[in-house]
Parts: structure tokens; sequence; C-alpha cells
């Protein structure tokens, strides 16, 4: 009988580790059970599922969860913010990258909460033609939006900012001169009665492949 239990706890030990496993952004490589157990996966740029065809660039961006942990963006398998590079912090914070080369051209986070709008607005005025943008939110991200940045975004790409309220969580990946609405954005509500966290929703995170600017 003792065996047994020893047996079943262990089976119970590792299910919870399989359903609670995490990877930490350091160079984004997954940490999962079945590395641990010694098999050995191949590695996708950004800790990604998949890899990404000729001419296109692996990204994942991570919403914050609640007000304790912030966002991180990934591209072309370079972190380019998160909490262990210390460049995040309420608001949205947004990346820009060289849509030809994938070079990071600036980061910057803005206050969505108590800050400048204005300058907000400067920063996607600025946004030069073929520029890829990625952008997470970490606390609340809408307070101090306002109809012009709404149609900033619009213009890169975005369906959802429209309905971005007092702390949604939203992550996005658009560009300056995208003809379509752009397939990489999610959206989850502030609700109450669905919240995930007490007084926010649940993380979000996308992943995917954003082809190369060829022209």
């Amino acid at each position: 009988a003792g065996v047994i239990r020893y047996v079943a706890l262990f089976i119970m030990l590792l299910g919870t580790w399989f359903i609670v496993q995490t990877y930490f952004d350091y160079r984004w490589k997954t940490i999962s059970l079945r590395s641990w157990l010694g098999e050995q996966l191949p590695r996708h740029k950004c800790g990604n599922q998949k890899s990404c065809p000729h001419n296109h660039f692996a990204f994942k961006i991570i919403s914050g969860a609640a007000n304790v942990v912030g966002p991180s963006i990934c591209f072309n398998d370079v972190v380019l913010m998160s909490n262990v590079k210390n460049n995040v912090g309420r608001g949205l914070n947004i990346a820009l990258v060289n849509g030809t080369s994938g070079q990071l051209l600036k980061a910057d986070v803005f206050d969505m909460y108590s800050g400048d709008i204005n300058k907000l607005d400067t920063f996607l005025q600025e946004i030069k033609h073929g520029t890829i943008v990625l952008t997470a939110s970490y606390d609340d991200a809408a307070t101090k939006m306002n109809d012009k940045v709404r149609a900033h975004f619009m213009e890169l790409g975005s369906s959802h900012v429209s309905k971005l309220g007092f702390r949604d969580n939203w992550v996005f990946l658009g560009a300056k001169g995208l003809k379509n609405k752009s397939p990489f954005e999610e959206h989850i509500k502030n609700d109450k009665m669905t919240n995930k966290y007490d007084g926010w929703p649940e993380l979000l995170e996308i992943e995917g492949c954003a082809p190369r600017k060829m022209d």
C-alpha cells in the first residue's frame, strides 16, 4: 500500500509539473517536461511552437499580468522588451522594427493612466513606412486613449483598438503602410465576472511569422 501511495504521489507531481510548466524569457528557451526527462526538442526562434518560412520574422508578444508581471516582446529571436531588460512599464509598451532588416529602431513605454497622450501621438505620427510595430499592454492601456491615437493604430492594422478600455489586455503586431487589417492581434476585456486576476483579465500571448518587407 505504501509503494502504491508513493507511485500515485509521483504521478500526481509529474502531472502538476506538466500543467504549471512555463518558460523563462531570458534567451526564450522552453523548459518542458519532455526536455526535463531527457528528450531533445527542436528550438524555434523566440521559443515559438513552429519555425518560420524564408523571408519571415518570428515574433512573440506577451502582455503584462495584472500590475505585477510586465510584458515581453521578442522579434527574430531577440528579446526587445521585458522585465529582465528593465525597459517595460505601465501602459503601452511599443517596439519599432525595420521591416526589411528586422533591426530594432526604437522601444518606448507610454503611461496610459497618468501620462501625456501627446507623447504617444507624436511617436505614432513619426513612424516611417515599412516599419513593423509590436505592442503589449500592461496594467492599464486605455485611460488616456483618445480618438486620434486610436486612428493611428487603426492605420497600422488594428481591429480592436477602438474597443480598448480601462485595464483591458491587448497585444498587437502591425505595420506602417499595411493595406489590410493585421491578423496578429488579441484583446480581452476587463470584466469582474471573468477576470483571472483581481481587477485584471488574464495575460495574452501571440506568436507567429511576420513577412519581411521586400520592396
